[in-house]
């Protein structure tokens, strides 16, 4: 099946063995290519702080005071009129003017989600509840939290304006939604605060773009341009890392691709309830890792989908190759892949993906970071591999 909005209908759905639903390129596909720009189905800061820095309409930074404050809970503010006009989700609202201020950090998040999304009309609300959740379902201490915060829910909200639905398992049930398949905006990149530091301004829920699978290796990756003018600032961009053979699966990472073997694996079975068998965890398996390096605690503020694409600052470092190997590049072919598509820039750790081609299928090869922005373009010794490694890395 083809999905519309895709760009130029470059992708598809499919049911993968073990995989679930995936998108395939449905042709072949140049690197760069955008496969997909989607608008959220559902904004929702990311914390009560959030709300002092950010536009609570378009997430966009907030001007220099005086803002534009809500009328109604005063609590948020807007960067325009027009996003004044435009509002905020109103149990969120109403929250905000009931007790909200006083929920616990550990809560906020969850809770804003909980508030924003119960505020959506049919059919969004429908089409959120239809997306995939973890397949071994909530944990004991999940579901003690989703009752707790259902009683949140109920003591901000006026009951009024919750939906004839409202229950525990329906709020059970849209946090599983949320943990899975929420992408974090991050908050402007600032060249002496670390990557792993940058906190998230808002989240969002893309119906499409959840549908992206995991590699360890991606062949995609998701950008944002979340203060940029005019519409559609909260839009993903999905792009191409490298040509992609019709047929094949189309995966981003989901998180900092730097993250080791036992960091990935850890946080992929707890979060998303699968043990990664990629190409690169194969390999990686059969490394010993040096257990003084403190890498990948699993910091949650660059999360895709409050994962897919997190950041951290532990990465391949302190990796060593198992005893016996020799060390040559078959034990580590996605070297090459470090080398073209991970940022150079100090405690960046984001990746690089070509601009789009030209009109006449002309390559770029001048790479954008999807965490700092910086553009770089292919160094020559790099171009000349890069028929060789492209090869070797189609997911």
């Amino acid at each position: 099946m083809a999905l519309p909005n895709m760009a130029g209908d470059t992708l598809r759905v499919a049911d993968l063995p073990g995989r679930g639903r995936a998108l395939l390129a449905a042709r072949d596909i140049l690197e760069g290519e955008v496969l997909l720009s989607e608008s959220p189905i559902l904004l929702y800061p990311s914390s009560l702080a959030s709300l002092s820095s950010y536009c609570s309409a378009c997430f966009r930074s907030l001007p220099p005071p005086p803002h534009t404050p809500c009328p109604s809970c005063r609590a948020a503010a807007f960067c325009s009129p027009a996003c004044a006009a435009a509002s905020h989700p109103r149990l969120l609202c109403a929250a905000l003017s009931s007790g909200l201020a006083a929920a616990p950090e550990a809560h906020q998040e969850p809770l804003l989600f909980l508030l924003s999304a119960y505020s959506l009309q049919e059919p969004s609300l429908s089409a959120i509840l239809s997306l995939s959740s973890a397949p071994q379902g909530p944990s004991p201490s999940q579901q003690q939290d989703a009752a707790s915060l259902h009683a949140a829910v109920a003591s901000v909200a006026p009951p009024h304006m919750l939906p004839a639905g409202f229950s525990p398992d329906l709020t059970a049930a849209l946090l599983s939604k949320d943990r899975t398949n929420s992408f974090s905006i991050l908050e402007p990149y600032r060249p002496d605060v670390p990557l792993e530091l940058r906190k998230a301004r808002c989240c969002a829920v893309y119906p499409r773009a959840s549908l992206l699978n995991h590699d360890c290796l991606p062949n995609a990756c998701h950008f944002d341009y979340a203060d940029r003018p005019g519409p559609g600032n909260t839009d993903i961009v999905v792009r191409a890392l490298h040509g992609i053979t019709e047929g094949k699966e189309v995966c981003i990472s989901y998180f900092a691709a730097n993250w080791r073997y036992a960091d990935r694996q850890c946080r992929l079975l707890e979060d998303y309830g699968f043990r990664c068998e990629c190409d690169r965890c194969q390999i990686e398996s059969k490394w010993k890792f040096d257990d003084d390096n403190d890498a990948g605690d699993g910091d949650d503020t660059m999360e895709e989908e409050h994962g897919k694409e997190d950041a951290e600052d532990g990465g391949d470092e302190g990796m060593e190759q198992e005893e016996g190997s020799d060390g040559d590049e078959d034990d580590f072919p996605h070297a090459f892949f470090f080398v073209r598509y991970l940022c150079d820039r100090e405690d960046c750790y984001g990746m690089l993906a070509p601009l789009p081609p030209l009109p006449n299928g002309e390559l770029s090869h001048v790479f954008e970071c999807n965490a700092c922005g910086q553009l770089k373009k292919e160094e020559d010794e790099v171009e000349a591999d890069a028929d060789a490694g492209d090869c070797s890395m189609d997911q």
